[in-house]
């Protein structure tokens, strides 16, 4: 198949998956008020396809057919370059919000390989290249459930006085494994084809149970999907983003799921389980930078144009908070750039630089909330004491807010800036954003902490004992 149309993708997600959403069981994730936004944002991803303005990039052939080249596998910088543009595209088109339907799954996918071509599994690695193969040919939405509930954080998990707070195997048979437990943050699963279970952290001797990736449907008998409703509802007037795009997370649990041995990559295996926790995220860092990017452009946008509606862009203060936002900007996309350009190549397959990347991630990260306040101060008050969407509706108030509303642009222009600003840092769309930020695809320790550990110190220390006339000491003793 190769391709599948927005259409065919929404007709596949008509079966019996068992989602919950404020206390209720969806019959169709498709019609729903709320998780049917979140499909039809979903659904971009496929449209990126038929778009002429984005075909070259979300599409790519191998010899007569034509796939996702989101399961492009990157051989080398370019093709790593390619891979940060669409996903800075999908985001774009989906109004700051990332789509993540296959960008995930794939970030999945090639880390295993990875891990699984260094020659500890192949069986594994036959059963993923298989997988692979299906998911690219009919063009497979892919949601990665990883973080564990994780119970008490003191503990591991084999430790736990619950021992389901981490998911594991509870049961062998001859045809598959079965298992139990819980991942949280899950993005997209309700409404994706398939559900990647990857361990979440290192494991030892004792968790052996625990050290199990593999794949399911999520109409897979057991799995059962829990919907936060953190960005439900919204009017379009002062929410323009979140009243038309929208991202689900679960609480996924798998309740004695059985899973048959072809979608198992490996289990039982302590020394897989770590490596395959980083080394997703090194490309999983690499894609969440990549989709930052749109959500700060339309902040540095939105703060000029706020500044002109305002009539502000004139003053010192201003121009130099609006050269700072800049500068942040155009660091994050630099550096993200920059981990494509300095990418490396294991087994064939090429990863961005690892510190690079952490430290685009980190940058973004620390500096966020700082943008955030620099957008905020140059808008104004308005952000949280404007009108609503009923009371612009209103022929008898509109006229009112009109006249009063007005800046150096016409009110209808000003307020709708407003409320774009509003929705990018000060409503629950900001809220979510910030949160984001922050933990994301890992907190700003881990990225510290994996900055620490990737960074080649030994050529700067070589060169500062020379410097100093002592280049023969052993800097390790």
């Amino acid at each position: 198949m190769g391709l599948r149309s927005k259409q065919q993708f929404l007709h596949d997600l008509i079966d019996d998956r068992e989602v919950y959403y404020r206390g209720e069981r969806v019959t169709s994730v498709t019609d729903h008020a709320d998780l049917g936004i979140a499909v039809q944002h979903a659904a971009i991803d496929f449209e990126l396809a038929e778009d002429p303005a984005t075909r070259e990039l979300a599409v790519y052939k191998e010899g007569d057919e034509e796939y996702s080249a989101y399961y492009r596998v990157p051989r080398s910088a370019s093709d790593l370059r390619l891979r940060s543009k669409l996903i800075e595209a999908g985001t774009a088109k989906g109004a700051t919000l990332v789509i993540l339907i296959k960008e995930i799954g794939t970030d999945a996918i090639f880390a295993m390989m990875r891990v699984l071509s260094r020659g500890k599994s192949a069986e594994g690695l036959e059963r993923l290249h298989a997988f692979y193969t299906e998911c690219r040919e009919k063009d497979l939405a892919l949601a990665v459930a990883q973080t564990d509930v994780k119970g008490d954080r003191s503990k591991r998990p084999s430790e736990q006085s619950d021992p389901d707070m981490y998911v594991r195997v509870v049961s062998t048979r001859a045809d598959g494994i079965v298992v139990r437990g819980a991942k949280v943050h899950t993005s997209c699963t309700p409404y994706v084809d398939r559900i990647l279970v990857l361990p979440s952290r290192s494991m030892l001797a004792g968790d052996v149970a625990y050290s199990v990736a593999f794949a399911v449907s999520p109409a897979t008998p057991g799995v059962k999907m829990y919907a936060s409703d953190f960005l439900h509802g919204g009017h379009p007037f002062t929410e323009p983003i979140s009243s038309k795009h929208k991202m689900i997370e679960t609480l996924t649990v798998f309740d004695d799921v059985f899973v048959p041995w072809d979608q198992v990559f490996f289990h039982d295996r302590p020394d897989l389980a770590g490596a395959v926790a980083l080394t997703f995220v090194e490309y999983h860092r690499f894609t969440a930078v990549s989709y930052k990017l749109p959500l700060l452009d339309a902040l540095i946008g939105s703060a000029i144009a706020i500044a002109k509606a305002n009539g502000i862009d004139r003053a010192s203060h201003v121009r130099d908070k609006l050269t700072w936002l800049g500068g942040y900007v155009e660091t994050v996309r630099g550096l993200i750039e920059l981990a494509a350009q300095r990418g490396e190549i294991e087994s064939g397959i090429a990863y961005p630089h690892v510190f690079t990347t952490n430290l685009a991630k980190w940058t973004f990260a620390r500096d966020f909330h700082r943008a955030i306040e620099v957008v905020q101060d140059i808008a104004g008050g308005l952000l949280v004491t404007g009108p609503s969407g009923a009371d612009w509706d209103s022929a008898e108030i509109r006229p009112v807010l009109e006249k009063y509303f007005a800046g150096a642009w016409p009110a209808n222009k000003r307020l709708a800036l407003m409320n774009l600003i509003s929705e990018l840092t000060s409503r629950l769309y900001g809220g979510y954003q910030a949160v984001l930020a922050i933990h994301a695809e890992g907190s700003v320790e881990a990225e510290k902490m994996a900055m620490f550990r990737s960074y080649n110190a030994k050529p700067a220390l070589e060169y500062a004992l020379q410097l100093a006339g002592v280049a023969d000491i052993d800097p390790a003793a």
